[in-house]
């Protein structure tokens, strides 16, 4: 106890800790003293981010990128409340004794065509992040949302076929929007976090996706309600004209466009973002830009490491591009790993939970379609997924972010894509069994682990990992690279799952569709599916407890440690041991 022993610490971070606006007691043991010397020939300003205390720039990063994954969430998931009303209103055929229903090839495109656009969108705003910067092309994604959820529910047409065109068209470039949100949120947020919290923080802005889904649903419920008790109808069985009353056509586009109002209410917070110092220090290369803006975001007193920064600029080790072969020697794998997981993730995870209401009729937690009228449809299906949402998806992002940086971003994947198996095989085995009345409760609870598992589990640590094991210059294209590889599984999943969930009887399968292996099977491959997900983690880094430069080994400066006098590069403060 009353020994004490010289440690070395870079100027830029003791100025940190004691600076007159933010005094900081220092503590640390030996892993501590250890990282604080791999630190000290690196840039100061982002040792200064990396050991800064959790503050109220941390919270209003994480509100301003999460508010965006809230919406999300929202314009993505919203559409499968609406399908079964779409169908109903704009294919209605009074000579059906069922309600009327999407064609097969509509229904496709108008669940998938949002995903289409965000995977497009991720790929191009990811590449365009690492080029023109984070927060340049952060505020056009926004826009985009916001136009284009208002033209969604705004889509015209004389025919069922022009309406679905234009919904199509406006949910594309919804997406694409949508799409540049994932590796910019994720790119950002890592880049402004600690090292000690970072997987909290990016977990927490990706949880905001489950306040998304969430919304949707109690939005669905909300406007669903008040139009029922407004027009009051029928059910399709008593009246097959006046189950659908015109005014519904107005419910969908309500719920549709609602999406915008979240989007826009963060515009001028996202304007006002300054760009993350790893960007500018790292990639742009000016250091006193990046001092500048930490040391208002901070508040503390910070200078420009240019030496530094231009020795940085001049090595060629640290320059490679992303299809070179040093890139492929140092991060192949990982990018093999984090594309390849989110990529079987998502077909599971949107296959599951774009058609939750296919498989709530199918154990008969939902009434046949002729036993309501549309709104009612509406209202029902929107309650399932509220709790759903409400008793799975929401705790399971939630309990991410509370042990990512406890237990580790590997370890919580792994045991997530373990449960997801386990569930799934569960409840597709003894399928009939679930099927059954009486057992329908237990199908669901099971249901909704998967969920909890997915999102405490694979769901989150396949977006947060991607933010920090990939080099400053790159890191915003692998994240989109990997969350477009994980949009193409989605695609999958969607399209997949709606034709593969379709029974061999008639009537076990919606009209126009096709036999498939029925939902039994459907399960058992995604199961499979997820058992795969287990053998691909294994190529994915733990990142935990440790900065971004450690991780990349792009910015230590090598060559300070010969060059600067010793009084230069470190300062001697004693602690106790």
């Amino acid at each position: 106890m009353g020994r004490h022993l010289p440690i070395k610490i870079p100027p830029l971070l003791l100025q940190h800790h004691f600076s007159p606006y933010h005094k900081q007691t220092l503590l640390s043991g030996s892993g501590e003293r250890h990282r604080g010397a791999m630190a000290g020939n690196q840039l100061g300003v982002l040792n200064a981010l990396d050991v800064a205390k959790t503050q109220y720039y941390h919270f209003t990063a994480i509100v301003i990128a999460g508010m965006g994954f809230f919406t999300d969430a929202y314009d993505l998931f919203s559409i499968s409340l609406v399908t079964k009303l779409l169908g109903r209103f704009y294919y209605f055929d009074p000579l059906s004794e069922t309600p009327g229903t999407l064609p097969p090839k509509v229904a496709a495109a108008v669940n998938g065509v949002a995903l289409c656009g965000t995977l497009a969108g991720q790929l191009f705003f990811g590449w365009l992040g690492d080029k023109m910067g984070r927060k340049r092309v952060y505020g056009l994604t926004l826009v985009l949302m916001v136009v284009c959820s208002l033209a969604s529910g705004l889509s015209f047409g004389q025919s069922p076929k022009g309406v679905m065109a234009t919904l199509c068209f406006f949910r594309f470039w919804l997406g694409f929007g949508i799409g540049g949100d994932y590796p910019l949120s994720a790119t950002i947020m890592s880049e402004y976090a600690n090292k000690k919290t970072r997987g909290a923080f990016i977990a927490a802005v990706f949880a905001m996706q489950g306040f998304g889904i969430l919304a949707g649903g109690i939005v669905a419920l909300i406007v669903s309600s008040a139009f029922d008790h407004a027009f009051n109808a029928p059910p399709y069985s008593i009246s097959r004209a006046g189950s659908t009353r015109p005014q519904a056509d107005y419910i969908w586009r309500i719920i549709l466009m609602f999406g915008a109002i979240p989007a826009a209410m963060t515009y001028y917070w996202r304007m006002k973002m300054p760009e993350t110092a790893r960007y500018t220090a790292l990639v742009a290369k000016n250091a006193k830009q990046a001092a500048n803006d930490m040391s208002k975001v901070l508040n503390v007193d910070l200078e420009a490491d240019e030496e530094k920064v231009e020795r940085l600029a001049q090595d060629s080790s640290n320059n490679f591009g992303l299809f070179s072969k040093e890139f492929a020697r140092r991060h192949g794998l990982h990018l093999v790993g984090t594309t390849t997981t989110w990529f079987l993730l998502d077909i599971a995870y949107y296959s599951s939970n774009l058609f939750q209401k296919d498989i709530y009729s199918k154990v008969g937690w939902l009434p046949h379609a002729k036993d309501m009228n549309a709104i009612q449809e509406v209202y029902r299906i929107a309650r399932a997924q509220t709790l759903i949402a409400l008793c799975g998806t929401v705790p399971g992002y939630w309990f991410t972010v509370a042990f990512i940086d406890h237990i580790g971003r590997f370890a919580i994947q792994l045991m997530g894509f373990f449960f997801m198996t386990v569930f799934m095989f569960a409840l597709a085995i003894p399928y009939h069994h679930w099927t059954t009345q009486g057992n329908h409760i237990g199908f669901i609870i099971m249901y909704s682990l998967t969920f909890f598992f997915a999102n405490f589990g694979p769901n989150a640590t396949t977006f947060v990992v991607p933010a920090e094991i990939f080099p400053a210059r790159l890191r915003s294209t692998c994240h989109g690279i990997s969350a477009a590889s994980g949009k193409a599984g989605a695609i999958i999943g969607a399209f997949g799952f709606l034709y593969a969930a379709q029974g061999k009887k008639p009537e076990d399968r919606d009209k126009g569709y096709p036999p498939g292996i029925g939902i039994k099977n459907a399960l058992i491959v995604l199961g499979v599916i997820n058992l795969l997900g287990m053998v691909f983690t294994l190529l994915v880094p733990e990142s935990k407890g440790k900065s971004l430069e450690e991780l990349t080994g792009e910015n230590e400066d090598e060559g300070a440690s010969g060059d600067a006098p010793a009084a230069e590069r470190t300062a001697s403060q004693t602690v106790p041991e």
